[in-house]
């Protein structure tokens, strides 16, 4: 366990790298987006994955690896979108507070990975990596449900308890392609 939480904390470092510098380059206009934008944006990434995966080969010369760090912190900002709400203008997030609502999430991540790791013992290590993707994929189409239904459920969790499921299938999808 202390092995996987060393490659986490590792993940999210450089996740929060790129984050930062995109949040330096474009600042926040993500806020613009409204959740069925980013569950359709992380739809996308994880698509091109199980996409190459299938096939075989890819045409555009880009890391699948960059798409799993794409699910991550989007994940993130929708977590932040369901926290702050849409944003109908250009309200920016200074540096600062967009950067602690990472660090809060991931952390709230980094937690539920732990707990579940504890509970499961670690079953993700026996995982291939396309039933890692297969589950974000799976969550998305749930997120999608739940969008539909003007965010209510009867008896499941909510969206934001999908979008960190999404982070951590995600960052162990990494820790599997090192």
């Amino acid at each position: 366990m202390k092995q996987t939480i060393t490659e986490y904390e590792s993940i999210i470092k450089k996740c929060e790298y790129i984050f930062a510098k995109k949040l330096k380059d474009y600042g926040t206009a993500w806020r613009i987006l409204r959740i069925s934008s980013l569950t359709d944006q992380i739809f996308i990434k994880a698509q091109r994955i199980r996409s190459i995966d299938q096939k075989g080969t890819q045409k555009i010369n880009e890391d699948i690896s960059n798409e799993y760090v794409g699910i991550i912190n989007y994940s993130i900002i929708g977590l932040i979108q369901l926290e702050l709400g849409v944003a109908e203008h250009a309200e920016e997030l200074s540096f600062s507070n967009a950067m602690g609502l990472f660090s809060q999430y991931t952390n709230q991540a980094k937690q539920l990975m732990s707990d579940k790791n504890h509970d499961y013992g670690e079953a993700w290590q026996d995982m291939r990596i396309s039933s890692l993707t297969d589950l974000i994929l799976q969550k998305l189409l749930r997120v999608k449900k739940i969008e539909n239904n003007e965010g209510e459920t009867l008896i499941s969790e909510g969206i934001d308890a999908n979008y960190l499921d999404m982070i951590n299938y995600a960052v162990f999808a990494l820790i599997k392609t090192k």
